[in-house]
């Protein structure tokens, strides 16, 4: 299992400096929405390193306009983020464009229904987040509910799961066996040491 790391709500001179200490240390790095809202794809190229180990996945949450914003998103990214409630011709179209550039569209199923999902749970190489929304105030139990997905939806070859993981819940996830990567974002970014605290969950999972 990989480890995504999200690093939001953060100055992007903190921001570059997480990613420069994390480059090294786990799988994917995410900017989240709000970074790339808050500065912009330009700002955010212009100042962030050449990382020489990690992906960079941006949360664009593309919903509309998805060929133009994965154009340009996938000029600074490796992994870009599509809503799953967006329109059947718009995933076709940021899938296509993944496709023809060899990086990865993840699509987001925060509130997507079951109904909708089997009807875009073909993109093979897409990887599909479970994710629980921030501002829901509902529980979630993220193993309990890959395992529900899995069963639903086994032609889904790349799932990602979001949402409160702590070390506890993430080691359980390993074990599984079926999530190909878990984003864990305030447990690593915001402890006194974020290395550290990524290196924790790192053993955690392998």
């Amino acid at each position: 299992m990989d480890l995504q790391v999200a690093i939001d709500r953060v100055t992007l001179d903190k921001a570059v400096a997480l990613v420069k200490q994390l480059d090294t240390k786990v799988d994917t790095i995410e900017l989240g929405t709000s970074l790339v809202k808050d500065y912009g794809l330009e700002q955010i190229h212009a100042a962030l390193p050449t990382l020489t180990h990690a992906k960079l996945l941006l949360d664009l949450k593309t919903i509309d306009e998805g060929v133009y914003e994965f154009e340009k998103g996938f000029a600074v990214g490796d992994i870009l983020t599509a809503m799953g409630a967006g329109a059947p011709d718009m995933l076709d179209g940021v899938y296509q464009v993944a496709e023809s550039v060899h990086k990865q569209l993840f699509i987001d199923l925060m509130e997507t229904g079951d109904d909708r999902i089997a009807k875009i749970a073909d993109f093979t190489h897409a990887i599909y987040g479970i994710h629980h929304a921030k501002d829901s105030q509902a529980g979630f139990d993220a193993a309990a509910t890959v395992a529900d997905f899995h069963q639903k939806f086994p032609q889904v070859q790349h799932v990602s799961v979001a949402g409160g993981i702590d070390l506890d819940m993430a080691r359980k996830l390993a074990r599984q066996g079926i999530a190909e990567s878990v984003i864990v974002g305030s447990a690593i970014i915001k402890t006194a040491d974020p290395v550290a605290a990524a290196q924790t969950f790192m053993e955690a999972i392998h």
